[in-house]
């Protein structure tokens, strides 16, 4: 008999990570230049660097619950959106997206290696496996979004194709 909590890790690192419902994460971000990532058009409402920057600060509060802190809910949803649309070079843009992935990745190891349904210690309502699902959950509408920017500027699929693997 296979443990419940091994499988539920398992499809959650799926979720993270990306497979089978969408690209992977890192696949989708890979070749996004600074330039592209703050290219605006239209009445597109942010860019890609403003999505990135909303996952990488709902990503740190989900990571931080996690990790037994207590972040604080903003006050408003705005809260979690950068002013600046586009990132200031090359290199700030290349750290954002390796913090997203280190993220991932660091959501995957809570995912394989702790009881999921255990409640967390600042929020004893809520197991560690609906935090992961809500960052996977996050994380993949956003993702979706990024992906329509990028075929709306002709910057899609990334090397290795679109097609989720």
């Amino acid at each position: 008999m296979t443990n419940a909590n091994e499988v539920f890790g398992e499809t959650l690192v799926k979720s993270l990570k990306g497979e089978r419902g969408h690209i992977p994460i890192e696949r989708a971000l890979s070749d996004i230049d600074y330039e592209l990532a703050g290219k605006q058009i239209g009445e597109l409402p942010y860019t890609i660097y403003q999505l990135l920057s909303h996952m990488l600060y709902w990503q740190r509060w989900f990571l931080g619950y996690l990790e037994g802190e207590q972040p604080v809910l903003p006050k408003s949803a705005m809260e979690s959106w950068p002013e600046e649309d586009k990132p200031t070079n090359e290199e700030e843009w290349n750290k954002m997206i390796e913090e997203l992935l280190s993220g991932v990745d660091q959501a995957c190891e809570f995912a394989m290696n702790t009881q999921l349904d255990e409640p967390l210690e600042k929020w004893p309502t809520e197991p560690k496996a609906g935090i992961l699902r809500n960052m996977a959950s996050h994380n993949s509408y956003h993702l979706a979004e990024i992906v329509l920017i990028r075929r709306i500027f002709g910057a899609w699929p990334p090397p290795g194709g679109g097609y989720p693997s």
